[in-house]
């Protein structure tokens, strides 16, 4: 048989600290919870946050606005919402006499047509300027101006 030996037999391993190296006296990085107290964890509630204050359960009022594309009047009617009436209106037309009817009456008379053939542009509709109206409330909407 073999004879005991001089080396003695440790009765238990190293510890993780011990065999790693690691200075067990140093401070942990997080708290370590004293005897007694329970560590944070997912059957505990973390302490309140206490940055701010938690938001007001005020209702949010909510406002639409609706925004009119600017119109383009021309020498056609346009449909288009009143806004004087607020209601949906195809606009109504009004021909008046305006700068480019009296560019062609003074042209004609220019030209020697002076026995009352100048006044003609006076009766055409595609020489005059166009004032759009709204047929429910008489409000003028806008205007075309030829020249």
């Amino acid at each position: 048989m073999s004879a005991p030996s001089s080396n003695p037999i440790p009765s238990a391993p190293p510890s993780y600290e011990e065999s790693v190296g690691i200075n067990v006296n140093y401070p942990h990085p997080y708290p370590v919870p004293g005897p007694g107290q329970k560590p944070y964890g997912k059957e505990t509630n973390p302490p309140p946050y206490m940055g701010q204050p938690p938001p007001a359960n005020n209702p949010i009022t909510v406002q639409t606005v609706y925004v009119q594309q600017p119109v383009l009047f021309y020498d056609r009617p346009v449909q288009m919402c009143c806004p004087s009436c607020n209601q949906m209106i195809v606009t109504r037309l009004s021909y008046d006499s305006g700068a480019l009817t009296w560019l062609s009456c003074g042209g004609l008379c220019l030209l020697g047509c002076v026995a009352g053939c100048c006044l003609i542009p006076f009766c055409i509709d595609a020489l005059k300027d166009v004032d759009h109206t709204c047929p429910k409330c008489s409000a003028l909407l806008g205007s075309y101006k030829r020249l």
